[in-house]
């Protein structure tokens, strides 16, 4: 397999490879969020259940990565891809088996759609990698982590309520990197995320008007006017119980007889298409036996109370003061060893050595900084421009 990796490591992937350590050191950031928020927030929140992942899939070439799939939660705040890092990264000991993933520009290009305008955050705290052909090769040439993708782009995320459950067109950039190095392809579904934010529409005019502004889309539904009033309704979640469902492995070199060289985008769309039946089978299979009570209020009660202590930083106005302590402890102090000091008395502290997270409490005025602080840095604007303009 060395061979096949040298065969297609040229000089543009060896002058990409920066790509990989931009804002991103190591996984200790990424260990301390998990570590810091996201077992809080799963625990009393979330409740993530992990169905198939017991016999966690191993590489079928040992020094090519995995490519992990699935579908995403419509209209929503991408809470579910960051409980699944989470879940396989403790599931992996935060080891070469977990995932890094490969993300929409989208995400990073403004400093509003990073989590509660933590600088970086998706790249230096969710050690995602955005999304292009280049990045994706080189993200092959790289045996750190499997590789984690949303093969429905943006329009999976975007796709509006009335179509949960329905998975949109498969990138044919999966298929080309599963055939050109030789590597599987582990779907999985992923239910109830469509219930992170429900009952929300997608129009192209608005969605338009708002990609100036570097959102991808604007949910449109009886929250829309909450997210004008309060600003940290902008990144809250409803509590849906997130259910990862391990799918059938997925070989795509099984699916052709064509050497990687003479394949054509018709033969690359084909197969896609394929993958995609298959997917969203697995899709309906397990919306079917675990999407039918999404919240299952009960388990979320006693998360919360189980959890009492930790109020008020379990329910979603008090995430940004759970994520902006996070950002002054571990981000800016670089302090890896001090445990967060959280608790109800704790808010006050936190608000008094972050005021910043007093704007997300003001109605309608509070957007006034935040919109300052997060639009006037759009880091590359010709990133939204072109997103968009392939759609």
């Amino acid at each position: 397999m060395r061979d096949l990796l040298d065969k297609y490591y040229n000089e543009e992937i060896k002058e990409n490879m920066h790509i990989l350590t931009d804002h991103f050191e190591d996984v200790t950031v990424s260990k301390f969020f998990c570590q810091d928020v996201m077992t809080l927030l799963d625990d009393a929140y979330f409740r993530s259940e992990m169905v198939g992942f017991e016999d966690y899939p191993q590489r079928n070439n040992p020094d090519i990565p995995l490519i992990f799939a699935s579908n995403h939660s419509g209209m929503a705040f991408p809470w579910d891809a960051m409980v699944l890092a989470y879940r396989i990264h403790k599931l992996c000991d935060y080891g070469p088996n977990a995932i890094r993933p490969i993300t929409s520009p989208m995400l990073s290009a403004s400093v509003l759609m990073n989590t509660y305008q933590i600088n970086y955050f998706w790249k230096n705290v969710g050690s995602s990698i955005d999304a292009s052909s280049l990045n994706f090769d080189t993200m092959m040439h790289q045996n750190d982590f499997n590789i984690m993708v949303y093969p429905e782009g943006v329009p999976g995320i975007g796709k509006g309520f009335d179509k949960r459950y329905q998975f949109q067109k498969v990138s044919t950039s999966m298929v080309r990197m599963s055939l050109k190095y030789q590597t599987d392809i582990i779907p999985f579904s992923t239910v109830n995320g469509e219930y992170i934010n429900p009952y929300t529409y997608t129009f192209p005019l608005v969605n338009k008007i708002i990609n100036f502004i570097g959102i991808p889309f604007l949910p449109v539904g009886f929250i829309t006017i909450f997210v004008l009033l309060f600003p940290w309704v902008f990144y809250m979640g409803f509590p849906a119980r997130l259910t990862y469902v391990m799918g059938k492995r997925i070989r795509p070199s099984d699916m052709t007889d064509k050497p990687f060289e003479e394949l054509t985008y018709e033969d690359f769309t084909a197969i896609a298409e394929k993958i995609q039946i298959q997917m969203q089978a697995e899709l309906t299979a397990g919306a079917e036996k675990y999407g039918k009570n999404p919240y299952q209020w009960g388990s979320f009660f006693k998360g919360i109370w189980r959890n009492i202590k930790m109020f008020p930083y379990t329910l979603p106005f008090g995430w940004p003061l759970l994520c902006k302590e996070f950002d002054r402890v571990r981000l800016k102090k670089k302090d890896y060893t001090s445990k967060l000091k959280l608790g109800f008395l704790s808010t006050w502290r936190i608000i008094f050595q972050n005021p910043i997270i007093l704007a997300y409490f003001i109605p309608i005025l509070g957007w006034i900084p935040l919109g300052i602080n997060g639009f006037r840095r759009v880091k590359n604007k010709k990133i939204v421009k072109t997103i968009y303009a392939k759609k």
